[in-house]
């Protein structure tokens, strides 16, 4: 079955705001440490990316509504010294807000296993020359965040591009009242993923696009797509890392093509790691629920499983374990929702 749109809904968001954190070293706890006291003080989180970097050092960034910038802020600023490995340090776990942004997004059942919609979307924001700042991806939907005044342009482009006319009101009925749907309804392990990195990406708008596309050409599907926060200078250009996560069958095939396009694009170096699992949670009911990235986290931590990667949509929580701690860490996400069944779960590529 293949539906005919890919994209049944353009979305947007501007009352978001953005806080980071720098150069956090990188080992298990980290995000159970953050997310638990954000979720302590009731602060709900929308995206939360993890990206991954040279070294033993990743970053975290999250959204949240504008409202809660100051106080989102203030959760980060207290506990940056407990994420350093020296508290003193003021280079690790530095804190950078942004509150000038919006959140775009694509969704649609029918963009799963088709390459080249997440190429399309990066295309058409590029060639309206708005650049994109972060990205975090689930199967039915990728979002984006940009300069808040390119946003009316963003959904203008994206709208005619997918020729989306009007976008499905959000579930939940329309006086506002609150689902009660469980907060996680599953849990998913995917162990036959591959990690393709690309560092040293130029920092300007069309160049996901074309990396993304160059995939798509050659029938490359992707599944998770981060691009990082932290931007840093190489030879005089800005530039930022990009992963991302294909079958392990296409592995190779993507490294290769990125790689024969490396000296044109301006790219660094491209490594796969094909010794990673994916594990996800997922229910509508999170939409409402503070916590429930914190509670994920805690449990991977409290069984000592560092996370690669983080990638969330309003409804999916997705992380990047080693592949030997996948089974582990689907156990203990099972134990921490009270999810029927231990046993192990593997989704097919």
């Amino acid at each position: 079955l293949e539906l005919a749109h890919p994209v049944d809904a353009v979305e947007f968001d501007t009352d978001q705001a953005k806080v980071a954190l720098l150069r956090i070293p990188d080992r298990p706890g980290i995000a159970a440490r953050l997310f638990g006291e954000l979720a302590t003080q009731t602060l709900n989180v929308d995206l939360i990316i993890q990206s991954i970097h040279e070294g033993n050092t990743n970053d975290i960034a999250f959204t949240m509504v504008k409202g809660n910038l100051a106080r989102a802020e203030a959760v980060a600023e207290a506990i940056a010294p407990a994420l350093r490995s020296n508290p003193t340090d003021t280079t690790q776990a530095e804190v950078m807000v942004d509150q000038r942004m919006a959140k775009i997004s694509i969704a649609g059942a029918g963009m799963i296993g088709r390459p080249g919609v997440a190429a399309k979307m990066f295309s058409s924001l590029a060639a309206a020359g708005v650049n994109i700042q972060l990205i975090s991806t689930s199967e039915v939907k990728v979002s984006c965040t940009v300069d808040v005044a390119d946003c009316d342009r963003a959904i203008a482009v994206l709208c005619d591009a997918f020729e989306v006319t009007s976008s499905p009101m959000p579930q939940g009925d329309a006086l506002g009242h609150r689902s009660v749907a469980p907060e996680v309804r599953g849990a998913a392990l995917d162990t036959k993923q591959a990690r393709v990195a690309i560092r040293h990406v130029p920092d300007k708008p069309g160049m996901a696009a074309k990396i993304f596309q160059l995939l798509a050409t050659h029938g490359v599907s992707v599944d998770m797509i981060i691009q990082s926060q932290r931007c840093r200078l190489v030879k005089g250009q800005a530039t930022r890392d990009i992963a991302f996560t294909v079958a392990q069958g296409d592995a190779l095939t993507a490294k290769a093509v990125v790689e024969a396009a490396a000296a044109e694009l301006g790219l660094g170096d491209v490594a796969v790691d094909e010794a990673i699992a994916k594990v996800s949670v997922v229910g509508t009911g999170m939409i409402y629920a503070p916590g429930v990235a914190a509670r994920m986290f805690k449990a991977l931590s409290e069984q000592g499983i560092n996370l690669q990667m983080i990638a969330t949509s309003e409804i999916k929580i997705s992380c990047v374990v080693a592949e030997t701690e996948g089974v582990k860490a689907l156990r203990a996400v099972h134990n921490a929702f009270g999810l029927a069944g231990l046993e192990r779960t593997v989704v097919p590529a």
